[in-house]
């Protein structure tokens, strides 16, 4: 019995150091690229298939609205007769002026067979824009946004914590009931 005990506990302890490892490589490859002026967005639609697929990470940079050009791909909310209430990340297929001197864009998906049925100017200086993405690395932050996903991720992690610990509690007390039967003092710890 003592072996399956000291066998579990050795195994729960790589596995906590398993998790450990791989939570910090996590936190670091999302933190990182926010201290090089990244911006990131997990793409949930597929209306970019082809050159950003649905599950991909797209890492933006802001970029001076007058350097933005025709091909750019861009994230933005549009306008809201569009009755779109989420960001948009769409390839940038015709600019102009409105009557203020503001920016105009047309946008549409690379898999869209039309273009966006608005076009919308853009208030601020800077727009983000895709450099680069990394395929399906989003599933997670997709799959996290879901109620019982995070459960799962979070509660059984933390029931095998309190499982461990109440394993431990019980070892100790044993212990400790057996060294007062005997006489022995018993260690605090």
């Amino acid at each position: 019995m003592k072996h399956l005990a000291s066998s579990l506990s050795r195994l729960a302890r790589t596995l906590t150091n398993v998790a450990l490892v791989a939570l910090t490589l996590a936190c670091t490859a999302y933190l990182l690229p926010s201290l090089f002026g990244y911006e990131r967005y997990v793409i949930t639609g597929g209306s970019m298939t082809g050159s950003i697929s649905k599950g991909s990470i797209a890492f933006e940079k802001p970029v001076a609205v007058e350097d933005l050009a025709v091909g750019d791909v861009i994230t933005y909310l549009p306008p809201p007769d569009s009755g779109v209430a989420n960001l948009v990340t769409h390839r940038i297929v015709e600019m102009g002026t409105d009557a203020t001197g503001a920016t105009r864009l047309r946008t549409q998906g690379d898999a869209n067979d039309n273009v966006d049925p608005w076009t919308f100017s853009l208030v601020a200086d800077e727009q983000p824009v895709v450099q680069f993405s990394v395929p399906r690395a989003g599933y997670v932050f997709i799959a996290l946004a879901d109620r019982e996903t995070r459960m799962l991720v979070i509660g059984v992690p933390a029931a095998i914590i309190a499982l461990l610990a109440l394993v431990e509690l019980v070892k100790n007390i044993g212990s400790s009931v057996t060294a007062r039967r005997r006489g022995r003092p018993v260690a605090t710890t």
